[in-house]
């Protein structure tokens, strides 16, 4: 072997490559995402569709008792449409941006904002949005299938009414809140709205497949 092999070689490292190439476009996209979060939180839908009254039977019965209305605010179906169409990682990432918004900079939650914000009972559901987001993110990032978009719907939902929930009991019994009192709450932040998320989690799911198609095509 000659004395020239066994000397290292050193390669030299072109100054540009050393530099770290910022993602504008990422960016621009998870900025995008943080303000869907913020106008979601302040929209709130009213859903009337046809039901079966109770008193269907009795005479007591008019038009409008076959009509429901329920008040939904379509903040989580966002969530899962901003998981399925810029995936886990940039999902995860504009929903911490959001939540550290809400805490120290901007009052975008839904009662205000600040450091304060963490002892409200509603701050469980915002916090649930970060394993919620990469839970259901791993099926879509498997694949776009018809079961992974139905897991993942229904995973995210009942992850961030879940953790929600628990929250808010812990907040209640720190403040000695009655037992009626968290019952009430439950049933009004949760209970039916459950299955209006995952419904309405599934349909944005399925549009956010489409646009991350498009991201790809349009981006590579």
């Amino acid at each position: 072997m000659s004395e020239e092999a066994l000397i290292p070689k050193m390669r030299r490292i072109d100054p540009e490559k050393k530099k770290v190439k910022i993602p504008f476009t990422n960016i621009g996209l998870i900025v995008l995402a943080v303000i869907l979060l913020i106008c979601s939180t302040f929209l709130n839908i009213n859903l009337q569709h046809y039901t079966i009254p109770s008193n269907i039977f009795t005479n007591n019965t008019n038009a409008e008792d076959f009509i429901y209305s329920f008040f939904i605010i379509p903040q989580v179906p966002v969530l899962m449409f901003i998981c399925s169409a810029l995936g886990k990682k940039m999902a995860t990432i504009s929903v911490f941006f959001y939540i550290l918004c809400g805490l120290f900079f901007l009052p975008i939650f839904a009662l205000g904002g600040g450091i304060r914000y963490i002892g409200e009972y509603s701050f469980g559901y915002l916090l649930a949005f970060i394993p919620a987001v990469v839970i259901a993110g791993s099926f879509l990032n498997k694949k776009y299938s018809f079961p992974n978009m139905i897991i993942a719907s229904i995973l995210g939902v009942l992850i961030i009414h879940t953790f929600g929930i628990l929250y808010m009991v812990l907040i209640a019994l720190i403040r000695h809140d009655s037992g009626s009192f968290i019952t009430g709450w439950i049933g009004a932040q949760s209970g039916l709205k459950i299955i209006y998320d995952i419904v309405f989690s599934f349909v944005f799911i399925l549009i956010g497949k489409y646009v991350n198609s498009f991201f790809k095509f349009t981006l590579e």
